[in-house]
């Protein structure tokens, strides 16, 4: 039992540092590069154009139909076929982002239809073109209806960091493997990841709870 402790102990700051240098910093550039990606198909999901709503239709589809372990290992295992090869750091960032990419294009679609017609009206009404109250009326209303969802994707983003450790990213489930390699304490170990997981996800949810505190104040009673 000492001796279990003690390596609780002397793997906890490795761990902590896998997880501050290399998880996190993953899952916040994917994520924001989703972001991006999200808002680019959600406008093209809603768009008149049926070319335009067709393509993002099928990059939806595909994504959210095929497990995220896949579309990191086509990626990083599959391009190489192809004579593409990408490091483990921008194969695992190009995954995640293509991946929550997806998912958040959905949530940000909902929250632009949420949004009554009778503001788009207002900005026409105002002498505003439809992009001009996309912009000005519609994604602000939108953002506080898709920032609840969009915070769990985010949580959900951070436990899927763990997934990069098997591209060979050196974040903090990939430490703990390492680590177990040579001590062969599993349970100790991954139980301590997890542990790590978890305080990092009570975190980001006490975050998310005080964001949407503050965004109630702009809910018209």
């Amino acid at each position: 039992m000492d001796s279990n402790w003690q390596l609780f102990i002397d793997s906890l700051w490795p761990l902590a540092k896998g997880a501050i240098t290399a998880s996190i910093p993953l899952a916040l550039i994917s994520f924001a590069l989703g972001l991006v990606i999200a808002l680019l198909m959600a406008l093209m999901r809603i768009s008149k154009n049926p070319a335009l709503s067709g393509i993002a239709r099928v990059y939806i589809s595909i994504v959210r139909g095929t497990p995220l372990l896949v579309q990191l290992f086509v990626i990083f295992y599959g391009m190489p076929t192809l004579g593409i090869t990408i490091d483990p750091w921008p194969s695992a960032i190009i995954a995640f982002s293509l991946n929550i990419g997806a998912y958040a294009a959905e949530i940000i679609r909902a929250a632009i239809l949420s949004v009554p017609t009778g503001q788009w009206e207002a900005g026409y009404t105002l002498g505003m073109s439809r992009t001009r109250s996309l912009f000005r009326l519609i994604l602000p209303q939108a953002t506080r209806v898709a920032i609840p969802p969009l915070s769990n994707s985010f949580i959900s983003l951070v436990k899927d960091t763990s997934l990069a450790s098997t591209i060979l990213v050196t974040e903090m489930f990939r430490k703990a493997q390492e680590i177990t390699a040579s001590t062969y304490e599993f349970m100790v170990l991954y139980c301590e990841a997890a542990a790590i997981y978890w305080v990092i996800c009570l975190a980001l949810s006490a975050l998310q709870n005080s964001v949407e505190g503050r965004l109630e104040k702009y809910v018209t009673k």
